[in-house]
């Protein structure tokens, strides 16, 4: 093949993120690294000139969503990400700050389990304990043998060490999980919110001098394996978790799979600031009088409040004391949610995060306000309104409009393809076809694509937009025709013994997946793309074909073991195969 860029993309879920030692700069930033998504449809080609024009280097994908690690000359670290931010090939490019626990000093003189009655939730227990629902602990580690936790766990992942080493090397996240679901009726300890629910240990921390921390690479890296390993209630006690783009694209591939997110608003009483999204709970910390704790961050950003001054929890060593701070309040939230999952699992995500705005206690100010969101989450209320919830089939279809480019725009390169999709409930998905061939899947909005327009013939293509909500209601949009002029290279065909090039970028080999699964495959070749013609197998029947230089397919899997395989094929009749095997 000609002139191709290659760049060393890690696929392999499990690929160590080579994480750094720790630096001391404001903002706290890990050196050679920054957070990047490509935007959906965006060539490895592509992908690979954008990175090298830049100056980077390898790009390790995070387990199988779209977000990657960037490895780059140590400081530019700040100005590589601003330029990508400003790529309109990038849907996110960031650095990938250092941030702590958001945990206070523990006051022995507190503990007693007064949230439990103070939410309801031992009213809750008369229908649902939690049972069936995974939740993730995302911290530093969980000390697998305290008694509270027997039987409970399921198995877990470090995504700092890229191992399965879930030991808690600070005794944070022992504390966090035991808030949320310490066991139920063991005879020892205490009760956590949702005590019959399995806990899933991910360590995304490491211990620096007695402190912990994370990165928001190992928390989006962490998101995404717990999503793709059945959780469906993901926690994260860590500062400024809301500003990161790449934890937020990582909750929507959660929610994406029925999960919520619960982040903690920090220990620092002020404002912080925070742009607000809807992607993941921020949940600000009350007291036993039900006002917010002294210590607690607030701001537009907070979307509920749950208590966390004096929470009785488990502690390493298998003992239990009193703790302070968002970091228990935002799991004493998360147990509330998986409650409601175990009450109703026919509750989407979007759902049950309604009905736990819809039933918190307004606090403050009527409605929403800046300390505690929503309200204080009350468990007897959500169960009760989970249990009432007939789930009626959700008949109203999406909404979706292609932005950019416009009708009869002539177009060359990767063109930047924006999308305006609404649905009543929420848009699961948007694919873009072109012609006939669906070249690429987006999963949350804003929903945009880079396409490759080398992919079809010179002259008039037809974009069509197709968006899909959750109960599987589809609208195409209007077409949108444009006038492709890209430069030709005439390739004799008889001369052409040049095999394409295929990959399948998604899902990963030797992977796990979990709920619905866009694949992605990609392709290119040495007398253009636009004579690529592309199939995609599972367990070897045929799933989709099409043309060009991508290709994508929604694929739903059943439980056990699968091949996909990839088949390219040039105009000169040259082919070549791309395999990966997944497992859910």
């Amino acid at each position: 093949m000609k002139n191709r860029t290659c760049i060393a993309l890690i696929l392999a879920a499990a690929t160590p993120l080579a994480f750094s030692a720790p630096n001391h700069g404001d903002p706290e930033f890990a050196k050679g690294r920054i957070l990047v998504e490509p935007q959906a449809g965006l060539t490895i080609d592509e992908f690979a000139k954008d990175l090298k024009i830049h100056g980077a280097g390898k790009a390790y994908k995070l387990g199988q969503s779209n977000i990657h690690v960037i490895e780059v000359p140590h400081g530019s670290e700040k100005a590589l990400a601003n330029k990508l931010k400003h790529n309109p090939h990038y849907k996110f490019a960031e650095l990938d700050e250092r941030v702590e626990v958001s945990a206070t000093t523990n006051d022995p003189y507190l503990g007693s389990e007064w949230h439990i009655a103070k939410m309801g939730v031992n009213t809750a227990w008369d229908k649902t304990q939690g049972a069936g629902i995974t939740i993730a602990i995302l911290d530093s580690g969980i000390d697998s043998s305290h008694p509270d936790f027997a039987g409970r766990l399921v198995a877990g992942y470090n995504s700092y060490d890229n191992n399965t080493n879930t030991a808690d090397v600070c005794g944070h996240g022992t504390k966090a999980a035991g808030s949320a679901a310490a066991a139920l009726n063991n005879g020892v300890g205490v009760a956590g919110v949702a005590g019959q629910a399995r806990i899933m240990p991910v360590r995304i921390a490491y211990n620096n001098s007695g402190s912990c921390y994370a990165y928001f690479s190992t928390m989006a890296s962490g998101v995404t394996w717990a999503a793709d390993h059945g959780a469906r209630v993901v926690n994260i006690s860590y500062a400024n978790v809301p500003t990161s783009s790449a934890v937020q694209s990582a909750a929507n591939y959660l929610k994406g799979k029925g999960g919520l997110l619960f982040v903690s608003a920090g220990n620092y009483n002020r404002d912080e600031g925070f742009t607000p999204t809807d992607t993941m709970i921020a949940v600000s910390a009350t007291d036993s009088a039900d006002n917010r704790s002294s210590f607690s961050s607030y701001g537009a950003f907070v979307s509920l409040s749950a208590p966390g001054t004096g929470i009785y929890t488990t502690v390493m060593g298998g003992g239990y004391g009193a703790v302070n701070g968002t970091s228990f309040a935002s799991p004493v939230a998360a147990g509330v949610a998986a409650l409601v999952m175990s009450a109703n699992p026919s509750l989407s995500a979007d759902q049950v995060k309604s009905i736990l705005f819809t039933t918190a206690v307004d606090l403050g100010t009527a409605g929403r306000d800046i300390y505690f969101g929503y309200g204080r989450v009350n468990a007897a209320a959500a169960i009760a309104k989970a249990t009432g919830t007939v789930t009626s089939a959700d008949t109203t279809r999406p909404t979706v409009a292609i932005a950019a480019p416009l009708g009869s725009s002539t177009v060359s390169g990767t063109v930047a393809v924006n999308i305006n999709a609404a649905d009543n409930v929420g848009v699961a998905r948007v694919q873009l076809k072109v012609n006939s061939t669906i070249v690429a899947t987006d999963s949350a909005s804003p929903f945009s694509f880079a396409w490759d327009s080398k992919g079809v013939a010179n002259g008039m293509a037809t974009l069509t937009a197709i968006a899909y909500d959750a109960a599987g209601n589809m609208t195409s949009s209007s077409p949108v025709s444009v006038n492709v002029s890209n430069s030709t290279t005439t390739v004799v065909p008889t001369t052409d013994t040049t095999a394409p090039a295929v990959a399948i970028t998604n899902p990963t080999n030797g992977g796990t997946v979990h709920g619905n699964v866009n694949v992605s495959v990609n392709a290119s070749d040495n007398s253009g793309a636009a004579g690529i013609s592309m199939s995609l197998y599972v367990d070897g029947a045929l799933a989709i074909s099409g043309s060009g230089s991508s290709l994508s397919y929604n694929w739903k899997p059943s439980n056990g073991s699968h091949t996909l395989k990839a088949v390219a094929r040039d105009r000169a009749g040259n082919t070549s195969t791309s395999t990966v095997s997944v497992r859910k």
